[in-house]
């Protein structure tokens, strides 16, 4: 008897516009015209607290969760760990050649950063929902919820333990901080990541951090699996729990903070639960044919996210090197006469270029995916 073959999974169009937000804003956040006239919400908390901006990086893991939620029930087999592992390369691969790129110096090469987060987290959580994942009759792997909350857990809880116990939450004495520098040293962190007397003291994408960002996609995949269950309560349900960990990150914020250049548990919980309230509102705009095609450009920033993403960085880089940048926000700023907006132009002009290099590919087909 001839076995069917699996049913095709239906197509959650939310998650594209929802990753291209978050592509958009982390250009806008990342582009300014300026570096000492930063709008407030495109720029970073210089400690405890947050702003607009701290919530972006986050809310992409999240996405990466959600599809990573989407592509289960499906076999297990040497061809998807070479998938994850070949993903996982080519995150830091290009993160590294982008470090080598922005500062040719193996004596100051930066060992973390963006891209290598991404890979890793993606790595960690694609690997513990292989592991835990419930076999079906035919076959088939099923993510297991339970699993998956406990892991959630066990990350949030140990990280405030090691958080905790291992030192405090001051740019100098935070234990993630120690771990970096024990493991690949200040020369090879973020150059920003100073205490007040200016020493390189942690970094925002460190080693020890990777494991509470994880915990942010893994919400990302609950968030799917929500959706796969029950397609038409998920929704509510997902902005429930969104505001939920909103509430709850908050309330624990006087004895764990929020913060993100050290990735605190209530960060994770502040985080997810804002990216959770942002999806749920993608699910009701896109449900409007009407509503849903003024979204339209963020679907392609989505559809092409860590192009996009290099692209702009790539952008940035050459408008420092070349003075572009300084020049052409002096002239808008001479027109505008207002240092901040005409900050926040240059990088929505970034944005815009970056979005016409992105349609013809569209009109192609041409979509990245690692």
């Amino acid at each position: 008897m001839r076995a069917m073959p699996p049913t095709p999974r239906p197509r959650l169009a939310a998650l594209d516009t929802f990753r291209g937000l978050t592509v958009a804003a982390m250009i806008l956040v990342n582009t300014p015209g300026s570096g000492q006239h930063i709008w407030w919400p495109l720029g970073h908390a210089e400690w405890h607290g947050f702003t607009p901006a701290d919530l972006v990086f986050p809310a992409f893991l999240c996405a990466m969760g959600m599809a990573l939620g989407l592509s289960f029930p499906r076999n297990i087999d040497a061809a998807l760990w070479r998938r994850i592992a070949w993903r996982v390369f080519a995150l830091i691969a290009i993160g590294w050649a982008w470090q080598m790129l922005a500062r040719p110096s193996i004596e100051m090469f930066r060992v973390f950063g963006v891209l290598p987060r991404l890979g890793l987290c993606f790595g960690l959580a694609a690997a513990f929902v292989i592991l835990t994942a419930r076999r079906e009759p035919d076959g088939r792997a099923r993510i297991n919820l339970t699993a998956v909350i406990a892991g959630i857990l066990v990350l949030l809880i140990g990280y405030w333990a090691m958080m905790a116990l291992g030192g405090d939450y001051t740019p100098e004495g935070n234990f993630a901080g120690w771990v970096d520098r024990a493991t690949v040293g200040t020369n090879h962190m973020w150059r920003a990541g100073k205490d007040a007397a200016g020493n390189i003291v942690y970094d925002p994408e460190g080693l020890l951090g990777t494991l509470p960002a994880t915990a942010n996609v893994l919400f990302g995949l609950l968030a799917a699996l929500a959706w796969q269950r029950a397609p038409d309560r998920a929704c509510l349900w997902i902005a429930v729990t969104g505001l939920a960990l909103v509430l709850l990150a908050f309330a624990v914020a006087p004895v764990m903070p929020v913060n993100k250049r050290i990735w605190t548990s209530s960060y994770v919980l502040l985080s997810s639960g804002y990216s959770g309230l942002l999806f749920a509102a993608m699910m009701v705009v896109t449900r409007s044919a009407a509503i849903s095609r003024a979204f339209k450009p963020f679907d392609l920033f989505g559809m092409n996210a860590i192009l996009a993403y290099v692209v702009s960085l790539l952008i940035g880089l050459a408008g420092i090197r070349t003075g572009f940048q300084a020049a052409a926000f002096e002239a808008i700023d001479g027109v505008i006469g207002a240092p901040f907006v005409s900050s926040f132009l240059y990088a929505l002009a970034v944005l815009l270029i970056v979005l016409a290099m992105l349609i013809p590919l569209h009109r192609r087909g041409i979509h990245l995916r690692l």
